[in-house]
């Protein structure tokens, strides 16, 4: 018998293929190549002290803004101490506001006018006024001396002008409402009535005239 050919397989191998794949190959790790022989050539070029003047200079500007940071929280960390309760004392003033008030309005009541319950009741309104402002001073919250000082507006605020031939103009002669600091902090103005001059009858005649 004869023995059976064997099927013949053709394997084509493109040889032009595989050195055009190959030469690619080459380029592109040339080119891979390429940057990083640049960086080289860059960090060849930076000196040690090149080098050692730029840390220098970074660890400068660390410490120095690490230095700012702990100023900042230290002004925060004195603040938040001093004025913390800012808030709870300007509300905690309405206390002698309404004291001020019970006291205008018993006064002013004609059927308890001379009598011994209405002395006794604006002795103890007094005195729970005064241990009041006393708690407040402890606490470095203390009341505006007002009265016959110049108006100042980073103090007190002018509500109101009253003829006063005998003070200057612009002195306050009374005071509405009682004005107070926190430290150096204000924390409300006083609200004060200021003196001025006597208006004549004939500068009054000559502006209703204008008018």
């Amino acid at each position: 018998m004869d023995k059976e050919q064997e099927p013949k397989t053709d394997i084509n191998i493109n040889s032009s293929d595989t050195e055009n794949e190959i030469d690619i190959d080459k380029e592109e790790n040339q080119t891979d190549l390429k940057p990083d022989n640049k960086v080289e050539e860059e960090e060849k070029e930076i000196s040690p002290e090149e080098k050692i003047k730029e840390l220098e200079d970074k660890l400068t500007r660390t410490f120095a803004e690490m230095e700012n940071q702990r100023r900042r929280f230290e002004k925060e960390k004195d603040e938040a101490f001093d004025y913390g309760g800012f808030t709870f004392a300007k509300e905690a003033l309405n206390l002698i506001d309404n004291l001020e008030r019970s006291k205008l309005i018993l006064e002013s009541d004609d059927k308890l006018k001379e009598t011994e319950a209405l002395k006794k009741t604006i002795e103890h309104l007094d005195i729970i006024n005064k241990d009041l402002i006393s708690i407040f001073t402890k606490n470095n919250i203390k009341p505006i001396d007002s009265l016959n000082k110049k108006l100042n507006p980073n103090f007190h605020q002018a509500m109101m002008e009253i003829e006063d031939d005998e003070k200057e103009p612009g002195t306050i002669v009374q005071e509405i409402q009682k004005g107070f600091m926190i430290k150096d902090r204000l924390l409300r103005p006083s609200l004060v009535g200021v003196s001025k001059k006597t208006e004549k009858k004939e500068d009054k005649i000559e502006e209703n005239k204008e008018i």
